[in-house]
């Protein structure tokens, strides 16, 4: 299996919102801050307008599947950073691995791997992977697996 080379990588600070009542984050937070890192990374990383994507375009990108594993908590306070790989690109999906670690020491707290596909907001159903999204995917150092 091949892994992107590049990590899309944003810092954040742990927030009281993400947090349980023990001042730790509330594991289903993950995924919501994993969620954003994969909005910055269409807008930021690849330079494709996510709101344009699900707005203008009526494209979805539903995840269809999810590990995830969690090895140490963060707390209200804590400085991380949350990492974005690609480690698969398919016709229709894509697999990406996102990790949350400590901007301080690097230690893991958590990480996942979620398969992407990309759907039409009209049909509801799977289409390819548009051009554009695999150009910017594969000029980020990925080979393409789908071609």
């Amino acid at each position: 299996m091949q892994t992107s080379t590049v990590t899309f990588t944003r810092e954040r600070t742990i927030r009281f919102s993400d947090c349980d009542p023990a001042g730790i984050v509330f594991y289903p937070q993950y995924f919501v801050m994993f969620n954003g890192l994969v909005e910055d990374w269409f807008t930021e990383g690849l330079n494709i307008s996510y709101q344009q994507m699900i707005m203008t375009r009526q494209i979805g990108l539903p995840m269809v599947h999810l590990e995830a594993s969690f090895r140490a908590i963060s707390k209200m306070g804590d400085k991380v950073l949350l990492q974005l790989k690609v480690e698969k690109l398919g016709g229709k999906s894509m697999r990406l691995l996102m990790q949350c670690v400590s901007a301080v020491d690097g230690q893991l707290r958590m990480e996942a791997k979620q398969t992407l596909v990309t759907t039409s907001l009209v049909t509801h159903q799977a289409i390819d992977i548009p051009d554009d999204f695999r150009a910017a995917i594969t000029g980020l150092g990925f080979a393409d697996s789908a071609q």
